[in-house]
């Protein structure tokens, strides 16, 4: 997600901080973890597709973020760079509650890959409301191609011998279907409703802002419910298999992220 903000001028410093490298090295660390149990479905199998999962979430996350603000210094703000926003640290992100606890939350209850914390942008400098919409796209576009990388690799490399390992990488291309598709939801305080909110008149613009917060909490609501999460799965369910993906992985994947429920 993105938000508006003023800030200061600053050079080019696109430079993975230590904290981003320490999330890829957990990534790589549970992943040769869980492909180490091969097909083992054992309570320490289970923990490390966790950690795998998990960690490579949350450097999803930092991607997400990390393309906002970088097709905005792109487009002429160079207050992200002043802002930390360009090191891929996700401690720089205005609301780590809603960056990371939320989101991880939010994958283990119902396995929905929730959008995570904003990155504050200084709209004002950016000319032409195609580089606005470009800034609020580049998000959801990371978990796209996150999405589309995982399919392509489960579909051609899955196998047997590393069972437990594929199966974190089925679950984890959902997750960033779910990511994908819900930020791109003409909602206020959501990218797709960044993308369109250029085109709109100001003063629908400015109300629809104004409510943002709510508009997302009420989603999130709905999404409990049985008719809407239903169908929204079904949806994703679509969308995976247009990818190569089965449901089978997908929920077997899932059921063992859960650990603690088996």
């Amino acid at each position: 997600m993105t938000g508006t903000a003023r800030g200061t001028r600053g050079g080019a410093a696109v430079r993975p901080s230590p904290v981003f490298l320490v999330i890829v090295a957990a990534t790589v660390l549970f992943g040769l973890m869980a492909w180490r149990y091969g097909e083992n479905p054992s309570k320490q199998a289970r923990i490390a597709l966790f950690g795998f999962v998990l960690a490579a979430w949350m450097l999803s996350l930092c991607l997400h973020e990390f393309g906002h603000a970088y097709m905005a210094y792109r487009s002429g703000d160079r207050s992200v760079v002043a802002k930390g926003y360009l090191t891929l640290n996700p401690l720089k992100y205005s609301d780590a509650v809603l960056s990371f606890l939320i989101p991880v939350v939010f994958i283990m209850l119902g396995g929905i890959g929730l959008p995570g914390g904003a990155v504050w942008i200084d709209r004002h400098v950016i000319p032409g409301r195609i580089r606005h919409s470009l800034i609020s796209a580049a998000g959801p576009l990371s978990n796209v191609l996150f999405a589309i990388v995982l399919a392509a690799l489960y579909e051609n490399y899955a196998h047997q011998d590393h069972g437990i390992f594929w199966l974190g990488v089925a679950f984890l291309a959902f997750l960033q279907v779910t990511a994908a598709v819900l930020n791109l939801l003409p909602i206020p305080g959501l990218d797709g409703f960044g993308i369109i909110e250029p085109y709109l008149p100001r003063r629908w613009a400015d109300q629809a802002a104004s409510v943002g917060g709510y508009a997302f909490l009420i989603l999130i609501a709905l999404l409990w419910l049985g008719p809407i999460n239903e169908a929204f799965f079904s949806f994703i369910y679509h969308i995976t298999g247009a990818l190569g993906l089965d449901e089978l992985p997908i929920q077997v994947g899932h059921s063992l992220f859960r650990w603690w429920n088996n």
